[in-house]
């Protein structure tokens, strides 16, 4: 399949190529896993692709003892597809694995380093990234002879046995008969596959002539949007794949098109890219993309190996690849461990994180290609630039390392002076301009006493202040006693609170000129009266509860107090204790207001219709779920100085079935705009007890990046942004445009000083304090001034 960047190494890869790394018949001293006569090991592989076979090829050579078996119900030159993509770390992993199969390989790779983007009939090029690609029937060729030369049973169209009985005459069945694997459906009930399909349908194409560089062409047509994913494969053969929405594909009328009227339409769609030149099929179909996802991957002595175990989008590698990835990582788990059993089990702890973290990359890419008409308004270098970084793999940094003229073309073109990382670039909102992009994220501490904060706080926001970052956020600080989450929580609801606040805000104006300062006003609504986070996050005060209020009256754990549906009048009262809140904080010294809508606080309680189950004129549609918040947003707007900036935070899902969406969210960021806010920070989740958040690196900024475009108006993207090379990537590539971060400010409370360090900037994007000015640069470790050797016997 196709592939757009070689991907970093993961370190479980590196593992297996040692593992692997022997001669002709490996020798080890571990126990090899034998069957129940004390035989050799005998092995069934169902699906002769290159999965299969190089799982065949590797057992085999390993032990020419084991039986090894290949069923495959086509013909040994039956295959769909043309090309196949393989990174350089797969191919380190072939040649210690097999130095034979890589020698092979090698004669018939070719290799380029460019990507080519073509949109709006402008080109941008970006090179230094390393593509090796050859014909996907040459590979099966190779590693067929392989097979044959070292003794497997290769045994063509023939359909193979029912998986059970393989199971019961078999030592080891690894399945790499394919995304629709039947032994895989043989015990779905064990490995409990999920299969998603998605938006866009796309063809399998090829070109008798080779492109000189990996092409993306984007054509937009009077039915909609359609893009090329392009590469070369041997010197005169390029695979093509022509990919649309699915509405798009109906509109064009390919619905109903055959074969051939397909492969002309697309060859004449892309014209310009194809030179002119005609495409062909092989028995070429419209199809969608399923992603595959297995709770499982062995029964008993029954292994998932491949598409059968799991799937990844071809726009960032291919199912070649992580087919390869796994043969070697089973190999060598056989080789180590005493049993099949716990070889499995090793090859599927093994495995597993490496697969997921490459299907999270590849749902991030898919999703970036369904959602293409969105981005097609930026700049043209911007977006570039995000293609490239689209499935947060490929950073800022790293491109800059593959392509530094490109990268810089891109900076220029959004701004960056001269020397200046994206990150360090201001930001205005309002009459409040921000001297850099990274905000430190609100985090409650739970160490106020009667809503005062003290010293704690004082030490903690203020060093983070001094840490560099543009604004710095409070924890949400509640609006009410009542509206605390815990005993620990602060708040602005006593002159007592705002006096303490004061003291926190004049140290950071005095000490961090240039850094911001935010408050977060918030109610807990049916989250509060719990213990301090340490002591069981989200439990029940065992004693000294307060009663709760909410949208509805239901609970937030099931074993949870439930709240009390709040009355219109009790509604009245909370709005003006938000508005007496925003004065207070106002006479504080804050220079931002962010309003918690999120997280299943009182709020964001409201505009859920799973917490929200109200039949008056404050539940129902969303229109109706947004009224009580905006009337909270606009009396704190109301008594809000006009030349400080508000924002507000939201959950931009529940992750739970029923619960808020992805289009609410875009809604309600735009109702939010529209009465007034300066930005949305796009958080995502913990609404309700029972989600299923898709955790990841980066993973809530795509809700960050459809809202802003959709509902224009800037954005706060948080959720997992760890480095700096995510806040610069997202940043340039206009996904946000402000970053807060939270665990690495907790660990790091300099991060964004030392972040500057780290990449040489000494600008006026952040600054070191005075006193700090001496450990602006990493202090030395070890002895640096020992001699240094000069000369060499040579002898």
């Amino acid at each position: 399949m196709a592939g757009t960047v070689s991907m970093p190494t993961e370190g479980a890869r590196g593992r297996v190529d040692v593992r692997l790394r022997r001669g002709a018949r490996a020798t080890t001293t571990r126990p090899q896993p034998q069957d129940r006569t004390g035989h050799p090991l005998r092995a069934a592989i169902v699906g002769g692709g290159p999965g299969g076979l190089y799982t065949a090829a590797l057992l085999k050579r390993l032990d020419p003892a084991r039986e090894i078996t290949v069923w495959e119900r086509n013909a040994p030159d039956d295959t769909f597809g043309f090309g196949v993509v393989l990174s350089d770390e797969t191919l380190g992993g072939i040649e210690h694995a097999d130095p034979v199969v890589y020698e092979a390989l090698r004669q018939h790779f070719v290799r380029w380093d460019d990507i080519d983007i073509v949109h709006r009939g402008t080109r941008h090029t970006s090179g230094g990234h390393g593509f090796a690609a050859l014909g996907r029937r040459r590979l099966l060729q190779i590693l067929h002879e392989r097979c044959r030369s070292l003794g497997v049973r290769l045994r063509f169209r023939t359909e193979a046995p029912d998986p059970a009985r393989l199971a019961e005459t078999h030592d080891l069945v690894v399945a790499a008969d394919g995304v629709h694997s039947t032994t895989r459906d043989a015990y779905a009930d064990v490995f409990r596959p999920r299969i998603t399909g998605h938006r866009c349908r796309y063809i399998w194409l090829a070109a008798d002539f080779a492109f000189d560089a990996f092409r993306f062409e984007i054509a937009e047509t009077e039915h909609g949007v359609m893009q090329l994913h392009g590469y070369p494969y041997a010197a005169d053969a390029s695979t093509v794949i022509v990919e649309m929405r699915e509405e798009v594909w109906r509109a064009a009328g390919f619905d109903g098109a055959d074969e051939q009227e397909s492969v002309e339409r697309c060859a004449k769609i892309f014209a310009d890219a194809l030179g002119g030149r005609p495409l062909r099929s092989n028995r070429s179909a419209w199809t969608t993309f399923r992603t595959v996802v297995n709770e499982r991957w062995s029964h008993g002595n029954v292994v998932l190996l491949g598409d059968a175990a799991h799937t990844a989008h071809f726009s960032i590698g291919s199912g070649t690849k992580l087919a390869v990835e796994d043969a070697v990582a089973l190999a060598a788990c056989l080789e180590e461990r005493p049993s099949v059993e716990e070889a499995l089990t090793a090859y599927e702890e093994e495995r597993r994180p490496v697969v997921a973290s490459t299907q999270r990359a590849a749902r991030a890419s898919l999703e970036w290609f369904e959602d293409l008409p969105r981005y097609l308004g930026r700049p043209p270098r911007q977006f570039a630039f995000d293609l490239l970084t689209r499935s947060r793999r490929v950073t800022h940094g790293n491109l800059r390392l593959r392509d530094a003229r490109f990268t810089e073309s891109v900076e220029r073109e959004f701004g960056c002076p001269p020397g200046t990382p994206p990150m360090f670039t201001p930001f205005r909102l309002r009459g409040l301009t921000l001297r850099n992009r990274v905000v430190v994220s609100p985090m409650d501490m739970y160490s106020a006493t009667d809503g005062v904060p003290g010293d704690f706080h004082l030490v903690h926001l203020g060093a983070r202040a001094l840490g560099g970052a543009g604004l710095v956020m409070t924890e949400m600080v509640c609006v009410s006693e009542q509206g605390r989450i815990t005993p620990g929580c602060a708040g602005l609801y006593t002159g007592r609170q705002a006096d303490a606040w004061r003291r926190i805000t004049g140290f950071v104006h005095e000490h961090s000129p240039g850094t911001a300062i935010g408050v977060q006003l918030g109610h807990s609504g049916r989250k509060g009266s719990t213990r301090l986070m340490w002591e069981g996050m989200d439990e029940p005060l065992p004693d000294g509860n307060w009663p709760l209020v909410a949208a509805s009256p239901l609970p937030y754990k099931p074993h949870g107090q439930i709240p009390r549906e709040l009355s219109r009048a009790e509604l009245t009262d909370i709005r003006e204790q938000f508005a007496s809140a925003a004065r207070r904080a106002a006479r504080a010294g804050f220079d931002l207001l962010e309003l918690h809508c999120a997280h299943g606080y009182l709020l964001s309680g409201f505009l859920s219709p799973l917490t929200n189950h109200r039949t008056d004129a404050y539940g129902g549609s969303l229109e109706k779920r947004l009224r009580f918040p905006l009337e909270v947003f606009d009396a704190v707007r109301d008594v809000w100085p006009e030349e400080r900036p508000m924002t507000v935070r939201i959950s931009a899902t529940d992750w739970a079935e029923g619960g808020t969406s992805a289009e609410d969210a875009v809604e309600i960021a735009r109702a939010f705009a529209a009465h007034g806010a300066d930005a949305i920070d796009v958080s995502t989740g913990q609404v309700v007890d029972g989600e299923r958040p898709e955790f990841g690196r980066s993973y809530q900024t795509p809700f960050a990046d459809r809202i802003r475009h959709e509902a224009q108006v800037p954005v706060i993207a948080v959720g997992a942004i760890s480095s700096w090379e995510d806040v610069n990537s997202l940043i340039l590539a206009g996904r946000a445009d402000l970053c807060a971060l939270a665990r690495p400010h907790l660990y790091d409370p300099h991060w964004t000083l030392h972040a500057a360090a780290e990449q040489g900037y000494d600008g006026p994007g952040t600054a070191w304090p005075a006193p700090y000015r001496a450990g602006s640069r990493p202090p030395r470790t070890g002895r640096t001034d020992a001699p240094k050797p000069r000369l060499s016997p040579s002898g």
